[in-house]
């Protein structure tokens, strides 16, 4: 089975009034696509909600240079990185198909590479 990054992409204003009640509402949602993963033969191999983009910090590698590291996100977007899942599942088939499942806005999916010796990048 191979491995795919769900990529989970959202407004951030639904934190910003987000009650109690919206976020177990949420977190069912969430519960629910884990079970139909699991139900379809596939695997979550892990996952996390992330904080606000206004949390983040960037490093940018300049040649010659130190890094640079500034406040924030390096792309202003109106949707944000808001988590992540790694799912094993059967092939790119399947993995679309459960992404159909999944309670994001967006979500990108991503094949994870093969980093070992006798793989590298596929064209």
């Amino acid at each position: 089975m191979a491995q795919y990054m769900f990529l989970l992409f959202d407004s951030e204003e639904w934190y910003d009034n987000v009650t109690p009640e919206d976020w177990q509402q949420a977190m069912k949602l969430h519960g629910a696509f884990s079970e139909a993963v699991e139900k379809a033969g596939a695997r979550i191999l892990g996952g996390e909600a992330l904080e606000r983009s206004s949390t983040a910090s960037t490093v940018k590698q300049r040649e010659g240079s130190e890094p640079l590291v500034t406040d924030g996100p390096f792309l202003e977007t109106k949707e944000a990185l808001g988590g992540f899942y790694i799912v094993e599942a059967r092939d790119l088939d399947q993995a679309l198909e459960l992404a159909k499942l999944c309670p994001a806005g967006n979500v990108e999916v991503r094949p994870v590479m093969d980093t070992s010796a006798d793989s590298g990048p596929q064209a």
